[in-house]
């Protein structure tokens, strides 16, 4: 069975943005979580790498590998190009106007880095625009907290700190509704699952299926199912893209149809409608139907107001008692 990653508790992403040291991720640093709640876990240095070998293609204007790899000569150039910004970035004054500049063209250099990640995470239900004013404060928090005398390339530090970021959006913004840290890391399992076994099946898989696939029974996977309705509640007035000119989601929704309302009754009624007498059916249609007056009715029918008044009583008690009895 394929192994599903699950990710460390949000406060590790605290930790990769405040600490006034950046340090080599060690082989028990855990990945940041993909998701708001997930579980602290240990994994493998070699998942840390896949992540960072991602970030350096991507800086690369490269497909992302699937495997590590070394670094491209093309981000070996960057961070030649970098590196001695970065040594006067930590040298200068806080105060120092110079600062600002030298951020901007760091940030300048590293965006991409940023939209690559707001575009992995944006199908998780935050606008992708969200995600990447995160993940950019993200990349500016490590630009402002790494050390170039460590010995450790940026791209190391700044992937856990502008992932955790994101993440922690997600933990703070994502669940519009608070559900169990277990429910959290059930959903996201569920997601990995769902979209692998699609891939390999060719179709969406069942919950059975689901169940197999991650040896869990197969309640648990329709509760997991079921979590993903608290994850994000949405406005009516939400456009349904981001163009101004979008409907909006209250526009798709059908109007209330009062004739719909009277269906049941009708089917309700017409059984017994059949088993009154003819009079009484007629003076009920030219009543509800003809909209006629007990006087007019009394004239069409030949008899006097005050008998049609009685039969109209009569007749409309008996209809509310057969449909009491029918409930």
């Amino acid at each position: 069975m394929t192994r599903l990653t699950t990710f460390p508790s949000p406060s590790s992403d605290v930790d990769a943005v405040t600490r006034p040291e950046n340090e080599p991720t060690p082989d028990t640093t855990p990945v940041l979580p993909t998701a708001p709640g997930a579980a602290d876990t240990e994994v493998d240095q070699a998942e840390v790498d896949a992540d960072v070998a991602e970030a350096e293609a991507v800086v690369a204007d490269q497909a992302p590998p699937k495997e590590p790899a070394a670094p491209v000569s093309e981000n070996r150039k960057r961070a030649e190009r970098t590196a001695p910004l970065f040594v006067e970035l930590a040298s200068l004054d806080p105060e120092d106007p110079r600062r600002e500049r030298l951020r901007e063209i760091l940030v300048e250099e590293h965006l991409p880095l940023v939209r690559h990640f707001a575009r992995r995470f944006s199908n998780r239900g935050e606008p992708f625009d969200d995600l990447l004013q995160v993940g950019t404060l993200g990349l500016i928090a490590a630009i402002d907290r790494f050390d170039p005398t460590r010995g450790v390339e940026f791209l190391s530090f700044a992937v856990p700190t502008i992932t955790g970021e994101i993440k922690r959006h997600f933990r703070d913004q994502g669940w519009s509704v608070r559900v169990p840290r277990r429910l959290q890391e059930l959903h996201l399992s569920l997601n990995a699952a769902v979209g692998e076994l699609a891939q390999k099946n060719g179709r969406a898989p069942n919950p059975s299926e689901l169940a197999e696939y991650l040896g869990i029974p197969r309640s648990e996977v329709l509760e997991g199912l079921q979590v993903a309705n608290a994850y994000r509640s949405s406005s009516l007035d939400e456009r349904l893209s981001g163009e101004d000119d979008s409907p909006t989601l209250a526009a798709t929704l059908g109007q209330e149809d009062a004739a719909l309302e009277g269906v049941e009754y009708r089917e309700s009624l017409q059984p017994l409608l059949a088993t009154i007498p003819a009079r009484e059916r007629r003076i009920l249609i030219l009543r509800f139907f003809g909209n006629m007056t007990q006087s007019q009715i009394a004239a069409d029918i030949g008899i006097s107001q005050m008998h049609v008044s009685r039969l109209l009583a009569q007749t409309l008690a008996k209809l509310r008692e057969g449909l009491l009895k029918d409930e």
